[in-house]
């Protein structure tokens, strides 16, 4: 609700697709900045209490958002700079709640437990936009930046029943730009791990960009009110949440990387057809489509980036799936925002989807042509 909410506001208050992609990089740029450090202190301290912390600032952001906004008081530089404050608290909470899964449901259940958390998270992709876009229409954003604080209180309840603490593994390196050099080099010199991230970072940079093409699709291109854009939200949280139940019904085997990238080539596919696209039935197909193989594509990332990383190493391997996921968000956001300022949104995703294709290809033909260790086969 509150990402429709604040992509509805900046509009509203700008009219520009440059600032919306603006906000979109402060809200990200500390996951570009800062992701590596996060992940050395999530190994560091006690997952639930980050977690915990974290989900206050949240909290917080989001009620001082409604509290401008149902005060009058609301000017764009608010929104940015609450963004940031936004992204300062995710880029800890990241790294720190992916690596207190496994330590919740053990490897065994780990790619369900993946799975149905996406499921989760993307079901209420489905009932928030759509609420949202009912509530601004006849209310105003105030009401979802609201409720998104409030809600926090659940959260934070349910976090203090759970036994799990998420207590840090012994040392082996003593200072934290050590612990961070050892993450990077773990990362870079495995194999599975390099080729994982490198094509989190393709599909992030051209595919998931959603708060930012949708609205402006939904503006610019078929003439819709916050209503209409809420149900394209919803269409993409649709297909999101089919696609984690898919992967749910799995029973717990993990994706092969044929298949994350094939998942990846048809969500970069699903963009570039965004670009031709004139009707709202239409767009609410390829925006299910969309949702449902950039779902399966980053929680199948994911799960194998968990299940490969040791214990001791998986905060930081998952801030390095976080800087490479929502650090080049910003420069992501910040293209799309400038191409479909100067040439429109259909330029820009066509840019987008196209770039996307491609980087996918040539992480493919790397992949194939560097020298692999003994055993490793493409497809497992």
């Amino acid at each position: 609700m509150q990402s429709v909410a604040q992509a509805w506001l900046v509009l509203q208050l700008t009219d520009s697709p440059f600032r919306l992609g603006l906000i979109g990089t402060l809200q990200f740029a500390p996951i570009l900045l800062f992701s590596v450090i996060a992940g050395a202190l999530a190994d560091r301290l006690p997952k639930r209490r980050v977690i915990l912390a974290t989900q206050a600032v949240l909290s917080l952001q989001a009620l001082t958002l409604a509290a401008l906004v149902g005060t009058g008081h609301v000017q764009y530089w608010h929104v940015g700079v609450l963004a940031l404050v936004y992204g300062l608290a995710n880029v800890l909470d990241m790294p720190a709640r992916q690596a207190f899964i496994v330590e919740m449901v053990g490897k065994a259940d780990l790619v369900n437990a993946v799975a149905l958390n996406s499921a989760a998270f993307n079901g209420a992709r489905i009932v928030g936009p759509a609420v949202a876009g009912l509530l601004i229409a006849r209310f105003g954003v105030a009401p979802a930046f609201l409720l998104n604080g409030l809600s926090f209180v659940i959260v934070i309840a349910a976090l203090l029943a759970v036994r799990a603490r998420g207590l840090p593994r012994p040392r082996r390196v003593a200072t934290l730009g050590a612990e961070m050099l050892e993450g990077v080099r773990y990362a870079t010199r495995t194999p599975r791990v390099a080729v994982i991230l490198s094509l989190v970072c393709v599909v992030s940079l051209c595919v998931f960009n959603f708060t930012i093409f949708v609205p402006l699709l939904a503006r610019s291109v078929l003439r819709l009110g916050a209503e209409g854009f809420g149900f394209l939200m919803a269409a993409v949280g649709a297909g999101a949440v089919s696609g984690a139940l898919a992967l749910a019904g799995l029973g717990g085997r993990q994706s092969s990387l044929r298949a994350i990238f094939t998942a990846g080539t048809l969500a970069c596919a699903a963009t570039l057809a965004l670009a031709m696209v004139a009707d709202f039935r239409a767009a609410v197909v390829l925006l299910f489509v969309l949702g449902f193989f950039a779902i399966v594509f980053i929680a199948s990332c994911n799960t194998t980036l968990q299940l490969t990383a040791p214990d001791a190493l998986r905060g930081r391997v998952m801030s390095l799936h976080a800087l490479m996921f929502g650090g080049v968000f910003p420069i992501g956001s910040f293209l799309v925002g400038t191409i479909a300022e100067a040439f429109g949104i259909r330029a820009a995703l066509a840019a987008a989807g196209a770039a996307g294709l491609l980087g996918v290809a040539l992480v493919g033909v790397r992949w194939r042509t560097r020298a692999r260790p003994a055993g490793e086969v493409v497809t497992r």
